[in-house]
């Protein structure tokens, strides 16, 4: 699903995609300049193999994902810290966003339920 940036108002554009057992749902605002809001929840099911035994497992999601699309490459001037993805043809592909939100997961330090019980 792609997105034209300069056609997102004020008033929140919603939007829901699916990957597997993975849905991403939720919208695009408009918010200053050339900044797009996005404000979206992950929820479902990955396979994931474990950081410590290596035995593959599903992995509940249930993630807030905040962050701003810039149209163009973003220059931050008043040296304010915010999460922002840079859209270099005006156009922003939500399932793009989905898979790299879920690369993100994934690269995090995950253990199944056996080794928790062994940690605790």
């Amino acid at each position: 699903m792609r997105i034209v940036l300069r056609k997102v108002t004020k008033t929140p554009l919603d939007f829901e995609v699916s990957s597997d057992d993975i849905t991403f749902k939720g919208y695009l605002e408009y918010h200053s300049a050339k900044l797009i809001l996005l404000k979206a929840k992950i929820n479902g099911t990955l396979q994931k193999s474990c950081d410590i035994c290596a035995e593959d497992f599903n992995l509940e999601v249930n993630e807030d994902v905040e962050f701003f699309i810039n149209d163009g490459i973003f220059e931050d001037d008043d040296s304010t810290l915010l999460d922002v993805v840079e859209s270099l043809d005006g156009n922003v592909d939500i399932e793009e966003l989905l898979h790299s939100e879920i690369e993100l997961i994934k690269s995090d330090y995950h253990s199944c339920g056996n080794c928790k019980n062994l940690d605790e």
